[in-house]
């Protein structure tokens, strides 16, 4: 099965971080990204431009509005995404907690709709 994990960071943090401690990290993040696709877990990812670089964009009664930033003001910001194969949900979590940003932040786990039902409603099993 098919998961999409989403990865939160406070960008404040990653940008106090000192220059060795940034390499470290990242490093530490290549080496885990090069474990999970030799052992076929991991089907893509990538990270994000700071939420600096965000627009939220919303369609009220036909009108398109676009704003600057994020949709809501929080101390995590999304950062990135990889998208993962695995047995279950239990393995899923686990793939994720061993993001090495799952330390500070948080990585959000979230099935992939393998298609749409006649009803055109995602399924939610």
């Amino acid at each position: 099965m098919k998961y999409l994990c989403l990865a939160y960071e406070q960008e404040s943090k990653l940008a106090s971080m000192s220059r060795e401690q940034w390499q470290s990290l990242r490093e530490e993040t290549l080496a885990y990204v090069e474990q999970m696709q030799r052992s076929g877990q991991l089907i893509t990812t990538w990270p994000l431009q700071t939420v600096r670089n965000a627009t939220t964009v919303r369609v009220r009664n036909g009108q398109l509005s676009a704003t600057d930033g994020p949709f809501a003001e929080t101390k995590e910001q999304l950062g990135g995404f990889f998208m993962i194969e695995a047995r279950d949900l239990n393995e899923a979590i686990q793939i994720a907690g061993r993001w090495p940003s799952a330390r500070f932040g948080s990585i959000e786990v979230r099935p992939i709709a393998e298609g749409l039902p006649e009803e055109g409603r995602y399924e939610t099993n």
